[in-house]
């Protein structure tokens, strides 16, 4: 059997556990837990609604490593899945270190009183998950993850060296709302709020949030406005691909978002830093998330598409000179909420989890210490993309990108 223990109940561990109930004859047993169990239990519901399979449910407090440890011991999973919050993935590890479980998550850890999210906290367990035998695999999301699978895969079939690497993210999708996150608000606003940075020329390179803009003609969606910003991917890539002149990231937001963000940063809050407030000390990021809608209630508004690949210039594997290829996929809001009941930003992220997961307990991608995605053979994860809900396509451009 292959249990799985699943941390987190936002839309990202909804479908997560729905596309793992699709796929029985790997995931023979699911257990979701968090914080809140009614949420676990309404996940539970949907998933017996839509598949006939049964999850168990469970309240627990990712941040109490005894208490996680305590669960993973009842249930003795295969495999923790960690779709809870970025400032809870060393805790977590923690916790599979102390039970001898193998881990996986989507996103690197970052500290909860400074939005500086990078691998190398992380990457400091690689000793101890070697010694116990186990294996973490990070970055099983789609960025960080199939962007970087994507990169892989254009490195192992059609650039011996990759010069240049530009990752696109574009959410074309509409939820109707004046102002909402189509991820948990408080880590998508420290995100997009935090210095941008970009690799080039053997270092990163730090600029002002938002400061750098270029449109660009996404397929299925149009022209968009994209910003350069950082993205964990990049310490990782830079890293794997040391060839690399220059990698960057962009995303895509819209003037609404932009002047909304634009006006919470000017009034203080987007601060992470705590405030004393009628005598209760509160975080006003934090109290902005709770006011704010909540990502998995978009799933049934929002209509339109994604589009998230990566352009990669460098010298060709047939020795025909340089050439620039463009991986991508484009997923749409609304057949994500058919199948899944949740809207294409958890999608695009639940599916590559349930990936690496199923990678992980078929040994087709297996290891002892800390691994990224980056690491392993990327065909097997390609192929699963196409089968479970996340087609790619790739197209050589006839040059490089202009900006």
């Amino acid at each position: 059997m292959s249990k799985v223990l699943v941390i987190g109940a936002g839309g990202v561990g909804s479908v997560a556990v729905h596309k793992m109930a699709m796929n029985a004859g790997i995931f023979t047993h699911i257990s979701l837990a968090s914080r809140t169990k009614s949420k676990c239990d309404a996940i539970a519901e949907s998933v017996r609604a839509r598949t006939g399979a049964t999850i168990d449910t469970y309240a627990v407090d990712a941040d109490d490593v005894a208490a996680t440890s305590a669960l993973i011991e009842a249930i003795r999973p295969k495999l923790v899945v960690n779709l809870a919050l970025p400032y809870q993935d060393l805790n977590l590890m923690e916790a599979c270190l102390a039970t001898g479980v193998d881990y996986l998550d989507t996103a690197s850890y970052e500290p909860i009183d400074e939005a500086r999210f990078e691998y190398h906290w992380q990457w400091a367990y690689h000793d101890r998950f070697r010694e116990k035998g186990l294996m973490a695999l990070l970055g099983s999301g789609f960025d960080p993850g199939v962007t970087s699978v994507f990169a892989i895969w254009l490195k192992k079939h059609k650039l011996r060296t990759i010069r240049t690497l530009d990752i696109l993210d574009c959410n074309g999708g509409d939820h109707g709302q004046a102002f909402a996150t189509n991820f948990n608000p408080e880590i998508n606003i420290r995100e997009v709020s935090a210095p941008a940075r970009h690799w080039e020329n053997g270092k990163f390179v730090e600029t002002p949030a938002m400061g750098f803009k270029q449109q660009f003609e996404f397929e299925g969606v149009g022209p968009k406005n994209m910003y350069m910003m950082y993205h964990e991917e990049l310490e990782s890539l830079a890293r794997f691909i040391p060839e690399m002149e220059r990698a960057r990231f962009w995303m895509t937001f819209g003037d609404e978002y932009i002047k909304h963000l634009t006006v919470l940063q000017n009034v203080g809050m987007t601060r992470i830093d705590p405030v004393i407030y009628n005598g209760v000390e509160i975080v006003p990021l934090q109290f902005l998330k709770a006011v704010l809608p909540e990502p998995s209630s978009l799933g049934p508004t929002t209509k339109g598409k994604t589009n998230i690949g990566d352009i990669a210039t460098g010298e060709a594997l047939d020795g025909s000179g340089e050439k620039t290829f463009y991986v991508k996929n484009i997923c749409d809001h609304e057949d994500a909420y058919a199948e899944t009941g949740n809207q294409a930003i958890s999608y695009t992220t639940g599916v590559p989890a349930m990936i690496g997961a199923a990678l992980m307990l078929t040994s087709a991608w297996r290891g002892e210490g800390v691994f990224n995605v980056e690491e392993f053979d990327p065909d097997p994860f390609m192929a699963m993309l196409n089968e479970q809900g996340l087609p790619w396509t790739c197209e050589e451009l006839a040059a490089p990108l202009a900006f």
